[in-house]
């Protein structure tokens, strides 16, 4: 597929991966064109979660590919799809920097000619495919020494915020006279504990949806009543 795309002289094919190891944010973007040599850019950041950096290296992605001469279309390549739609969210949230930053270089590039365009596509790290698996190990290659001090971003004190009120309700919990009763620990396919999770967003409720049985033990030790009749649907 990218030999194909990337021999299409108006194309940019970009694809976009981030990782976060010991507080410190790298972000890859690998822009294949036609007659260009493969165009890799990294970042580094402290403090700051996988939403902001996996947006930030689609930020710098559409900038290098909306520089290369006569290219009218650009494909965005990424695992992480829900910050894409961050672009366009209008709500308020903390990744409008990064948002009102792509939404002026996209003006720009739609105002250019008329026939420009972009597309986003989603393509999950467990599939590995080989050219955002290239992506994805450069993400995680390079070992940084963090600088301090640094700037803590809002959605980063956030979670460190609700991180630590997690383990404080754990370590009570543990003590607690009301363990065993209203209480159920969620597990995953592989018998893991399921926890709330920034990942991805953090939609850590969908984990047990894919049992009937699970998500009723769930829905009763979480509201007290079995899920029946229209609270089913």
């Amino acid at each position: 597929m990218v030999l194909r795309y990337s021999s299409v002289s108006h194309l940019a094919l970009v694809i976009t991966d981030a990782s976060i190891k010991n507080n410190i944010a790298t972000s890859i973007s690998h822009i294949h064109s036609a007659n260009q040599p493969l165009i890799k850019t990294v970042h580094y950041t402290l403090f700051v979660t996988s939403m902001e950096a996996e947006l930030f290296t689609i930020r710098c992605g559409i900038n290098q590919a909306c520089a290369i001469d006569n290219v009218s279309k650009i494909i965005i390549v990424t695992d992480s799809i829900h910050a894409a739609r961050k672009i366009f969210d209008s709500s308020s949230h903390p990744y409008q920097i990064h948002s009102a930053a792509i939404l002026s270089e996209l003006r720009t590039f739609f105002s250019s000619k008329e026939s420009n365009s972009i597309e986003f596509w989603e393509c999950p790290s467990k599939l590995k495919w080989r050219f955002h698996h290239d992506a994805d190990k450069d993400s995680k290659a390079f070992s940084v020494t963090p600088s301090y001090p640094s700037k803590i971003s809002w959605d980063f004190y956030k979670k460190t915020d609700c991180d630590e009120s997690i383990k404080l309700w754990k370590m009570t919990f543990q003590a607690s006279d009301g363990k065993g009763k209203h209480f159920l620990d969620l597990l995953d396919d592989e018998l893991n504990v399921i926890e709330p999770s920034y990942t991805k967003g953090g939609p850590w409720l969908q984990l047990f949806g894919h049992s009937n049985s699970l998500c009723t033990c769930a829905a009763r030790a979480i509201t007290n009543h079995a899920p029946i009749g229209e609270y089913r649907l």
